[in-house]
């Protein structure tokens, strides 16, 4: 069988376009156009709360510590940076920033390990493990200023609690200063401050282990590896991201601590329990000093930033970037 190829036919070719011309070219781009006007629309109300109840205030404080101001009318005395200056030889404002950091390291070194042993505790297959989880959380639950009239009166001097519990077992001489020494207040604060939060931390790491696989630890184990070795080489690293968010909410609220404080102490005694949040507010609400505490709550806000900063960019950056993998890959 042959053929042949004509080659004079007079009908001109037919040119072929894409299903739909230049229409079809140009709705992709009204649909993407849409696309970014819909998502536009969508955060422009966020976008304005965020500036309205965040971003402004921000700025307002950051103008008012530049002056010295008592909170009426408008600020007109002008001191630049001189609050800023006081605020680091103020022995008050440098012994909130030790305590602070005091409270972090405590938090990190023993509410938090406290809140992870019973977390891998309640994960086993216990007998009431539930009503355990329960009460454990509960303490979370109640707020803050709720846990400090519940404490104040646990460890009022001689007639709280504490004491006539300590005193039942013959151990009289051991209480009595609770939050009003100076030696003992800040180790009965964190002891409240971990009932308060160990439970969240606790809850957290829970929901963490319910995501490790069971095969991995079942296959470490028929390996040969003990229960210490199972949980450091396989329950641990995979529990990774869930500690790193702990340790994250730990330290920002160590740092912003107040309503615990000021209703259980109010920073005494003789300051030895205040923390910057505390002593933002003797200053701005008793002592109508505006401009020292806008200067004090700047301070507060650039030391959260730049550990924000700094824990996003050296400590999540993994977890982040493994997310985004993960949906580009599900694209």
């Amino acid at each position: 069988m042959t053929s042949s190829l004509r080659t004079d036919d007079p009908r001109p070719a037919v040119r072929t376009e894409p299903p739909g011309g230049q229409e079809g070219n140009r709705r992709p781009l009204a649909r993407r156009a849409r696309d970014w006007l819909t998502a536009f629309l969508f955060t422009v109300p966020g976008l304005l709360l965020f500036a309205v109840f965040v971003i402004v205030p921000i700025l307002y404080a950051g103008y008012v510590s530049l002056f010295n101001w008592g909170g009426f009318g408008s600020p007109s005395d002008f001191v630049g940076l001189d609050n800023f200056s006081r605020l680091f030889q103020d022995p008050v404002f440098l012994g909130d920033l030790w305590r602070g950091l005091l409270l972090v390291l405590l938090s990190l070194g023993l509410q938090l390990p406290f809140a992870l042993a019973m977390a891998v505790l309640l994960n086993q297959k216990l007998r009431g493990r539930a009503v355990y989880r329960m009460l454990f959380f509960a303490p979370y639950v109640l707020s803050e200023v709720i846990t400090g009239v519940l404490f104040s009166m646990i460890f009022a001097p001689d007639s709280g609690l504490a004491d006539k519990v300590l005193g039942s077992v013959g151990l009289d001489g051991a209480g009595g200063l609770w939050f009003s020494g100076q030696n003992t207040v800040m180790a009965t604060l964190f002891l409240v401050m971990t009932w308060k939060y160990f439970g969240f931390h606790m809850m957290l790491y829970l929901a963490g282990l319910q995501g490790v696989p069971p095969e991995l630890t079942e296959a470490a184990r028929i390996d040969g590896a003990n229960a210490w070795q199972r949980f450091r080489h396989v329950t641990l690293p995979l529990l990774g991201p869930t500690l790193r968010m702990s340790v994250f909410l730990s330290v920002i609220g160590a740092i912003q601590l107040f309503d615990l404080v000021w209703v259980a102490t109010q920073g005494g005694p003789d300051h030895h329990s205040e923390t910057m949040a505390v002593t933002m507010f003797q200053f701005g609400f008793k002592r109508y000093q505006m401009g020292y505490a806008s200067a004090i709550s700047l301070v507060m806000f650039l030391i959260s930033l730049v550990f924000a900063l700094f824990y996003q960019r050296y400590v999540l950056r993994r977890d982040t970037e493994g997310a985004l993998t993960t949906m580009r890959g599900a694209r």
